[in-house]
């Protein structure tokens, strides 16, 4: 299959491929899978729902599958619900993410559902990114929702990261930790013009021992809005800790709402919650290096979100 030059610019920036990468591949365009490869350890087919079912082996070690969505037909709303099962010890890597390209005046909507779980003794990686282009004034709408359950002494790693162009999104993620079991969610993004975005995160550590991580960084500019919710629900002796840190430009608003619930009296649970506006001192340090005040912003925002 011959990816379209637009089509290899999408995936490049949401899964960092430029063209059919080797191993377990699925490639969503347009509401169709254009393009399917299993490997030996890795296997994607169709499931019931009409999504995809994705089975990793038991024991397979660095491995990586990519998922990713395009969208380049203006006014489509594209919806599938995906399944990923890690089996027991494995090690393994899945890259999602939606890029959507709109030149016109309709909308183009992208709504995934990601079942995940992860087995026993398992670690996984799962990295989303969204991003969203074009010259119409057609919104990108993009509303993933992650559901993941991490089983007894497995480790768990979610990355999401918005990096420009969504101009609405509700990101929904919702979680299990069993005993011993481990998680680590970490968000990043950055909104601007008009945009509004909605991060909604709950977990809920159900096993003796184990532990669960939320983390995010977020820049707001002109007049967007963003509502970050995180929720701890430690039902049994667990740790626990929420994090979330923004940047607030211009005329957008922030809103961070932090919850911790313990059900359990060995439960520890934290949280910290800072909103503010670059700091002065680091402007004047990096101009004095020479660089614009625009440069230095920007130079700023960029180590932020990393």
């Amino acid at each position: 299959m011959k990816l379209e030059e637009l089509d290899k610019n999408l995936l490049n920036t949401i899964s960092d491929i430029k063209d059919i990468p080797k191993g377990a591949v699925n490639i969503r365009k347009d509401g169709q899978a254009i393009y399917r490869q299993s490997s030996p350890n890795i296997e994607i087919k169709t499931g019931e729902t009409g999504g995809l079912l994705v089975e990793i082996k038991p024991g397979t070690k660095n491995e990586t599958v990519h998922v990713p969505v395009i969208l380049t037909q203006t006014g489509l709303n594209d919806v599938v619900y995906n399944q990923f099962i890690v089996g027991e010890n494995a090690d393994a890597t899945i890259v999602a993410g939606c890029g959507i390209h709109n030149d016109s005046h309709g909308r183009s909507r992208h709504e995934g559902l990601h079942e995940i779980l992860v087995k026993e003794g398992a670690r996984l990686k799962y990295v989303e990114k969204h991003y969203g282009e074009g010259s119409g004034t057609g919104q990108k709408v993009l509303y993933p929702t992650t559901k993941i359950t991490v089983m007894k002494n497995a480790v768990a790693e979610i990355e999401t990261v918005q990096i420009k162009g969504v101009d609405d999104t509700v990101r929904i993620t919702e979680a299990y930790i069993h005993e011993k079991g481990s998680l680590k969610v970490v968000e990043r993004l950055m909104t601007h013009g008009e945009q509004n975005a909605v991060s909604e995160i709950k977990i809920n550590i159900e096993g003796q021992g184990g532990s669960g991580q939320i983390l995010s960084r977020s820049v707001a500019k002109d007049n967007s809005t963003q509502v970050f919710k995180a929720a701890l629900v430690g039902k049994n002796e667990c740790l626990g800790h929420v994090e979330c840190d923004a940047i607030i430009m211009d005329k957008a608003t922030i809103k961070a709402v932090p919850e911790l619930m313990a059900e359990d009296s060995n439960a520890v649970l934290t949280h910290e919650a800072a909103i503010g506006k670059i700091a002065g001192e680091q402007l004047i340090k990096l101009m004095s290096l020479g660089l614009t005040e625009g440069q230095a912003v920007d130079t700023i925002l960029e180590g932020f979100l990393k």
